[in-house]
């Protein structure tokens, strides 16, 4: 699977961990996340995995600030992009199942690493369920 990953300076070791579990699982990974722990604007790392994901370069994106606020309310500005914030496991599920969420928000300031992992392996192992959830997925863009 080819997913992108994107992160601000809350994010710097998760996304550290995530790539190095999905690398080792026989993904490719896309990076555009800081690799420094100063102080960045999440959009400028955000907005390239949106793009990834609208564009089709990508399977899946994974983002993180924080929050996952701000940089799920970023990709979510980008056409065919589904950006669910996450903070379980059972979340990430429906999210996929019910959403077909393409990209996953974490919030890095409220999840351990191994929280994070988890929900990462539940993110890529589920499928989309379709039937009456494409229905509603249909009506989610504006334009």
């Amino acid at each position: 699977m080819q997913l992108s990953i994107g992160n601000d300076h809350a994010g710097v070791e998760y996304k550290e961990a995530i790539v190095a579990y999905l690398k080792d699982k026989g993904h490719n990974i896309t990076n555009h996340g800081t690799n420094a722990n100063e102080s960045v604007d999440y959009p400028d790392f955000i907005h390239p995995v949106a793009e990834d994901v609208s564009s089709g370069k990508v399977d899946l994106g994974i983002i993180i600030c924080g929050s996952g606020n701000g940089a799920a309310m970023t990709a979510n500005k980008h056409q065919k992009v589904r950006a669910a914030l996450c903070w379980t496991k059972e979340i990430v599920a429906l999210a996929r199942e019910h959403n077909n969420a393409n990209i996953l928000s974490l919030p890095a300031r409220y999840l351990s690493i191994p929280q994070a992992l988890a929900m990462v392996e539940t993110y890529i192992t589920t499928d989309f369920e379709g039937g009456r959830h494409q229905g509603r997925i249909n009506k989610m863009p504006c334009m």
